[in-house]
């Protein structure tokens, strides 16, 4: 069985590091400055879990590093990450720094929609990220046979 923790670690990576659209100063321009949100954790008993998110994002060209803080009733994250963007690629590592967790992001980038896949020694995960204006909207598949069954969140600037 995954550790619950790794899982949701890795479920907010993707989250939060997926938000690579093609802006007027960068491809990570519109994402600069600090958002929050909130989403929906259903695990695979069918079981949902309300999360709350803070983000700040800082990026510099094709790069992007972030410090996400995300919480639910039972999970509290503090993700680090570092992306960066390449011809429509993207690709980047995270660690989660609470609990030792850590993995690889890549994908592509078209416009204002993202298609990714994260992985880690403890799971994968595939996702679908739409940014517009100040709201990003994000769909996450974990790999069967994890705890968690799906993860949707929808974040705006602050």
């Amino acid at each position: 069985m995954v550790p619950r923790l790794n899982i949701a670690s890795g479920v907010i990576a993707l989250v939060l590091t997926a938000g690579a659209v093609h802006a007027a100063v960068g491809p990570f321009g519109t994402l600069a400055g600090s958002w929050s949100g909130s989403g929906v954790l259903t695990r695979s008993d069918g079981g949902q879990e309300r999360l709350q998110c803070r983000a700040n994002y800082a990026p510099a060209q094709n790069n992007l590093r972030l410090n996400i803080r995300c919480a639910s009733p039972s999970y509290s994250i503090n993700l680090e990450s570092d992306v960066a963007y390449n011809g429509g690629a993207i690709s980047g590592q995270w660690s989660e720094t609470s609990h030792n967790a850590n993995g690889t992001l890549s994908g592509r980038a078209d416009g204002n929609h993202i298609e990714a896949t994260a992985r880690s020694d403890m799971f994968s995960a595939n996702l679908s990220v739409t940014t517009r204006g100040n709201r990003q909207s994000v769909a996450i598949r974990p790999q069967p046979g994890t705890e968690v069954q799906a993860v949707s969140i929808t974040m705006q600037r602050r």
